[in-house]
């Protein structure tokens, strides 16, 4: 184990690393709750998508561990899973399958981007700023999916949107919120785990949940949903904006995170980059198709990883502690299957907050910035879709930049992005869809 995973070299031990990829899963094995739950309104099987998710973070997870050697954890990512079911399916009237078949695309597109470097030409293209309001963007979005999934937030005919009454699934709902910020406000490891665990058992107290027959059980068949997934379909010009955002998202949202962990985790080199970038980013696309084909939206990286990071691990050893625990979690779907939508609805607000913090590194007082920045954030829970969103941001920035007479500062890259945002917004994408039949 020392001569594979060099503990030496990067002041560890194997002990210090198991401790600390039991840490990471601690604190990102929610996503085995949260995910089904949310791409079951799409139509999937939630059992088998438990199982989909498990694997496809195990695989992910395992082979940055194995091949990469790094303390990075994959999972189906938080924001990508609400655009597959709320802004493709539910949105563009997509079917499932076909939502799988945009996600496999975008890990391919994710390949050809990083082995041929337009993703660097691409990275340094985007204003930081457009990156970060695209992620505070979701992260609202996200808590506005929280707040109705919990019932607090509910449609009403005059204003569009209302509170809710307050049954006990909202108030069970409202404890679990409680809990959830405690702990995070309290450092606790595992907090949005626990707050979900505790708010399931507090239901099953009041009769709103039944138990299940057995608490371990052989994992949910996959063959409700693997390889289900539609790529010809696709294809339709109307689903073609869909693509470029999940690799968008999932772009920027692994990138971020390995910057933000790449530091502590002692893999910046001399000239300050980062060691295994391109490794790592190809794993993220690789499991990405290969979450695909099992049946869920896309695998990224979790900025979750930084709990493990900061509990000392420093090595594949973390992220393949994780990849086994995401395995044995397989055997109790049971007891993962009668968690209700009001207790992982909280745990979507968190994580919501969490990604709205983006907010802070934004030059909000540059109204250059300011305008798009703002776009890009509201437009994603008004218009229920966060593709449209980055849409209006992108065209928002551009136009500013030639009122302003900066035209000449917009990279090439960025005048295509922005046409094609045109393209989706304006509707021409769908009309072409309807043409071609």
């Amino acid at each position: 184990m020392e001569k594979f995973f060099k503990f030496s070299q990067y002041h560890t031990t194997a002990k210090q690393e198991i401790i600390a990829g039991i840490t990471t899963f601690l604190t990102m094995a929610y996503i085995v709750i949260v995910n089904p739950v949310m791409l079951s309104a799409t139509g999937m099987e939630k059992g088998a998508l438990i199982t989909a998710t498990c694997l496809s973070a195990a695989i992910g997870t395992g082979l940055t561990g194995l091949w990469v050697n790094a303390p990075f954890a994959m999972a189906p990512g938080m924001g990508l899973n609400a655009f597959f079911t709320y802004t493709v399916v539910i949105g563009q009237g997509a079917t499932w399958q076909e939502a799988l078949g945009i996600v496999f695309l975008s890990g391919i597109v994710f390949v050809v981007l990083t082995v041929t470097g337009v993703r660097k030409a691409l990275i340094e293209a985007i204003p930081v700023e457009m990156r970060l309001a695209v992620g505070a963007g979701i992260g609202l979005f996200i808590a506005f999916l929280g707040m109705q999934t919990m019932g607090l937030i509910v449609a009403n005919p005059a204003t569009l949107v209302g509170l809710g009454n307050f049954t006990k699934p909202v108030i069970l709902g409202l404890i679990g919120l409680v809990l959830m910020a405690f702990f995070e406000v309290r450092r606790k490891k595992g907090g949005i785990l626990l707050g979900i665990l505790v708010v399931t058992i507090l239901g099953i107290k009041m009769g709103e949940i039944h138990l299940p027959d057995a608490l371990v059980a052989m994992p949910p068949s996959i063959a409700p949903i693997a390889f289900k997934l539609d790529i010809m379909g696709a294809l339709k010009p109307a689903l073609l904006g869909s693509i470029f955002s999940f690799v968008f998202v999932d772009l920027f949202d692994s990138l971020g995170t390995l910057l933000a962990c790449a530091n502590e985790a002692g893999l910046i080199d001399k000239d300050g980059k980062v060691e295994k970038i391109d490794k790592i980013l190809e794993v993220d696309a690789g499991a990405t198709m290969i979450g695909s084909i099992l049946g869920t939206s896309t695998v990224t990286t979790f900025v979750e990883s930084a709990s493990g990071i900061a509990a000392g691990g420093r090595t594949g050893l973390t992220a393949l502690t994780t990849a086994t625990l995401f395995l044995l979690t397989l055997f109790f779907s049971p007891v993962i299957g009668i968690v209700p939508g009001f207790a992982t609805a909280p745990a979507l607000i968190i994580v919501g907050v969490f990604m709205f913090k983006n907010l802070l590194d934004i030059d909000l007082r540059n109204i250059e910035t300011a305008i798009p920045c703002f776009l890009t954030i509201i437009m994603m829970p008004l218009s229920y879709s966060i593709s449209i969103g980055i849409a209006f941001g992108f065209i928002a920035y551009v136009a500013i930049k030639i009122f302003v007479g900066k035209a000449n500062t917009v990279k090439p890259i960025l005048w295509v992005v922005a046409l094609f945002s045109f393209l989706e917004v304006s509707g021409f994408l769908k009309k072409l869809a309807m043409m071609l039949g």
